[in-house]
């Protein structure tokens, strides 16, 4: 998974990634916000966090997912993704749209 570089005729650093690496890398981005919206979804309706403290509750288990992936690949992120916004941004609104779905379930539930 990690990217090679390749000598150009100038002698520049040119990396040069593998498309079924990066794209296996990105897999794993997706499942872990996805599980982790899932799980803090589940921890904020059980703690009873609602409206703002639920929005910042999921901002921070994104944060600290954020970390926790940079963290993975011992922060040397540019060795299996091409860019940081791919580890920091990534699968966040479909992690949020996984809260939303929840919350609207739930909202659903309650009021029927």
């Amino acid at each position: 998974m990690d990217v090679s570089t390749k000598k150009s005729s100038d002698e520049l650093d040119v990396p040069t990634f593998s498309a079924e690496n990066l794209q296996s890398n990105m897999k794993v981005i997706y499942y872990s916000r996805t599980f982790l919206s899932i799980v803090a979804g589940v921890i904020a309706g059980v703690l009873g966090f609602t409206s703002l403290t639920g929005f910042v509750f999921y901002f921070l288990i994104m944060a600290v997912t954020s970390v926790g992936l940079a963290a993975k690949a011992k922060f040397n992120v540019h060795a299996y993704f091409d860019s940081w916004n791919r580890v920091t941004l990534d699968g966040f609104l479909s992690g949020l749209m996984v809260c939303f779905y929840i919350f609207a379930h739930n909202i659903l539930h309650i009021l029927v």
